[in-house]
């Protein structure tokens, strides 16, 4: 767990470099994301030529989408909620198997200003990287990583700082 993620590259950067990352492995990239709402693929798709690299991205800000979309299961969301490790991990996975990308990147916290409690409080966010060596591959059978944070600032600043953290986590483990 991070109480603030520093990243020295902002994010347009981040998402060059992991542009350049995945055309240089001839790869792609999905995304799953909940409380950044699409910042994660935005950020992706504003470099230019991103469509040879960035194939799809879920946004599931409801639950019943998670599981409509992405195949999360109900009961993880009474059991270990949406925003969970559980959760991102199978966004992931839900993700990875809609596609044909090598990467699943999913994201879920809560940014607030509201929205905490004393076990998830406003700043947290889960995230969960799906790696695969070949796109035909089950996600069942990808490298799965997945990370908590506790990020700090306003709403803008956590989501900001969430989409760093995801592409950081690309470049970092891919």
């Amino acid at each position: 767990m991070q109480d603030k993620l520093s990243s020295a590259l902002p994010i347009h950067a981040l998402a060059a470099q992991v542009g350049a990352l995945l055309q240089q492995k001839k790869q792609q990239i999905c995304t799953a994301e909940s409380c950044t709402g699409g910042s994660l693929a935005a950020s992706i798709t504003e470099i230019a030529g991103s469509s040879a690299w960035f194939e799809c991205g879920f946004i599931t800000y409801g639950n019943a989408m998670k599981t409509k979309l992405l195949g999360v299961p109900p009961q993880v969301f009474t059991q270990f909620g949406a925003v969970s490790g559980e959760c991102v991990a199978l966004m992931a996975a839900g993700a990875l198997d809609a596609s044909a990308a090598h990467i699943a990147v999913a994201i879920s916290g809560v940014a607030g200003p509201s929205g905490g409690t004393p076990a998830k409080p406003v700043g947290t966010v889960w995230i969960a990287w799906r790696f695969r060596a070949d796109h035909n591959q089950p996600a069942a059978h990808s490298r799965l990583i997945v990370q908590h944070f506790l990020l700090a600032g306003d709403r803008a600043a956590v989501r900001a700082q969430a989409v760093a953290a995801a592409l950081n986590g690309v470049l970092t483990e891919g």
